[in-house]
């Protein structure tokens, strides 16, 4: 058995008073297809936010690649890691957010090739020529010249996928991203996720309220609820066989809104 890409060991999160995520300790094996559920408010994208580092924590370690993320060593003892170390492993995730976040005065192109350009110092030439080959996987090189305005929300999405791949990161990050597209756009999205998985071994954390493609995507899905992981397993026993109450009546609510599991 390898080790685990990601460990995560009795993470605490606190806004103030308010207590997100609460001793949470959990491991992501490298290549694994994790789907997390659960409630909103329930710390699903916290999660993600602090792997990204968007979101310092209150406590706890998390290791990617068996290093310290927030912490590094000096001399013989852990110290809060500085700006240079962050960054340095920041490189090993990218992360495809709800609302695009593209750039909205640069073209397609322009906004795939920024981010290798300026952290990895590519050259221009060979930027682009990975950022045409990524926007052929996602389906869209017809519009590397056009502007984000000019695209749907389903294509939008599409260009912050290939954004997000064209730093080469080890881990995605994928926070509903369907959640902001008209319905009829949602499946192309999903598509481009499905060949990813599919074609990739890259390690992919999603949270979704789309159930049915959780559970053709995933090798493991996590439910959450009050920052705390109250049920784990194949997609198949989470959903067709649930043991916890919590669990069966939050999946209860999403059928009866006409949700696919």
């Amino acid at each position: 058995m390898s080790d685990p890409i990601i460990r995560i060991d009795n993470i605490v999160k606190r806004y103030g008073h308010l207590t997100v995520l609460d001793g949470l300790s959990m491991e992501v094996m490298p290549g694994e297809k994790l789907a997390l559920i659960g409630p909103s408010g329930s710390g699903k994208t916290t999660i993600l936010r602090i792997l990204m580092t968007l979101e310092s924590i209150s406590g706890g370690f998390i290791q990617v690649e068996g290093e310290q993320l927030y912490h590094m060593t000096k001399g013989d003892r852990l110290v809060p890691a500085d700006e240079r170390h962050l960054h340095k492993m920041r490189e090993k995730t990218g992360m495809v957010f709800q609302h695009f976040n593209l750039f909205p005065h640069k073209c397609v192109l322009d906004n795939v090739t920024l981010a290798p350009m300026l952290t990895k110092g590519i050259a221009r030439a060979d930027a682009e020529r990975r950022a045409m080959d990524l926007l052929d996987m996602v389906g869209l090189a017809d519009k590397a010249k056009s502007m984000p305005a000019q695209l749907s929300g389903g294509q939008k999405q599409r260009v912050a996928i290939a954004r997000a791949l064209a730093l080469s990161p080890k881990i995605m990050l994928f926070d509903e991203v369907t959640s902001a597209l008209d319905p009829e756009l949602v499946e192309e999205v999903l598509n481009v996720m499905r060949k990813l998985a599919e074609e990739t071994d890259m390690t992919m954390l999603l949270v979704t309220h789309e159930m049915g493609f959780a559970h053709d995507f995933a090798d493991r899905v996590l439910f959450f609820d009050h920052g705390k992981i109250v049920e784990e397993g194949k997609p198949g026993d989470i959903f067709r066989h649930p043991t916890q109450e919590r669990t069966q009546a939050f999946l209860r609510k999403i059928i009866a809104a006409g949700h696919r599991v």
